[in-house]
């Protein structure tokens, strides 16, 4: 009987210690990378415990900064706003195996729409 049981224990211990358990842990702290298309500049982000998502955006061009505001989803899925009013869009998708980020932006503040790609790393905890 103590066998059984030993055996069963360890086997719970096997599936409760999973990897495979998706949390928004893993992505806490702070991401930064470049972004280019129309504009091109650079960007940061800070993930917090909540998945909410706040930083900004520096252009090259204008020499302006853009706040983004959004939440992270457990499996990494980006939704932001670019601009405050929200004029703008910044989505895409954080790794947790190799901290990696990529997505795609578009922003109409001050007036045209401008757009493109996004990439960077997780830079701290």
């Amino acid at each position: 009987m103590k066998k059984l049981f030993l055996l069963l224990f360890t086997a719970f211990l096997f599936v409760g210690c999973s990897k495979d358990d998706d949390t928004i842990y893993d992505f806490i702290g702070t991401w930064a990378g470049t972004y280019e298309g129309t504009e091109k500049g650079d960007w940061n982000i800070v993930v917090a415990t909540d998945g909410k998502v706040t930083g900004t955006m520096h252009s090259d061009q204008t020499t302006e900064n853009y706040y983004i505001s959004g939440y992270l989803s457990e499996s990494g899925d980006l939704n932001a706003t670019i601009g405050s009013p929200e004029d703008g869009e910044f989505r895409g998708k954080l790794t947790r195996e190799d901290k990696k980020a990529s997505g795609t932006w578009t922003n109409a503040v001050p007036a045209t729409v401008r757009s493109g790609t996004w990439k960077g790393a997780k830079t701290s905890k």
